[in-house]
């Protein structure tokens, strides 16, 4: 892989809601590459009964494209959690051009935020860098720290060569695609 220039800006755009078309900046940073608008598309129909009035977590936010569109379409609260100081920085501009106060944004390991966490949350967005593979050890912690509840949604998407191995018995798949090399899927709790 191409070693990125630090100082390349890139954008994604939210596809729908109150803020619909409207354009995020975010940098070029390695291991960040922004759900693409074809599996948003999908993700958000899915979602879209659950939305209105929901608490949701965008745990590895990046360019903020999961978390900024689902407070477009009616989270009432959204933490964005991203560890890398550009991209963060990057999250607070583009969370002041929307006035996006609904979404509160920290700077820290996810497995820091999530011990420190309490509450529940009705959607997670569980996309790390995918060389981390980290997916097992987010699951474990979320429901380890009672951060979902029965009616709780988590997403997930990884590298479709990449097997998710263990995640807690109580998540049960409702929904998987895959596009390209990304598959994407939606679990539900039971």
């Amino acid at each position: 892989m191409a070693k990125l220039n630090k100082s390349t800006r890139q954008s994604v755009r939210i596809i729908g809601g109150q803020w619909r078309g409207r354009r995020l900046s975010f940098p070029a940073v390695e291991g960040l590459r922004p759900t693409s608008d074809r599996i948003r598309e999908t993700l958000f129909n899915w979602l879209q009964p659950h939305l209105p009035g929901s608490v949701c977590l965008d745990l590895f936010s990046g360019s903020g494209a999961l978390g900024f569109e689902a407070a477009s379409r009616g989270a009432d609260k959204v933490d964005m959690i991203e560890l890398d100081l550009q991209a963060y920085k990057q999250l607070q501009t583009n969370k002041a051009m929307l006035t996006a106060e609904q979404c509160a944004l920290f700077r820290q390991p996810a497995q820091q935020f999530l011990n420190q966490s309490a509450g529940t949350y009705d959607i997670v967005f569980l996309d790390p860098p995918f060389e981390a593979n980290i997916w097992s050890e987010m699951a474990d912690l979320l429901s380890q720290r009672n951060l979902l509840h029965k009616d709780s949604l988590v997403y997930l998407e990884s590298n479709k060569h990449q097997k998710v191995n263990q995640l807690p018995d109580n998540w049960h798949l409702i929904k998987d695609k895959q596009a390209g090399d990304v598959k994407y899927c939606l679990f539900a709790m039971k």
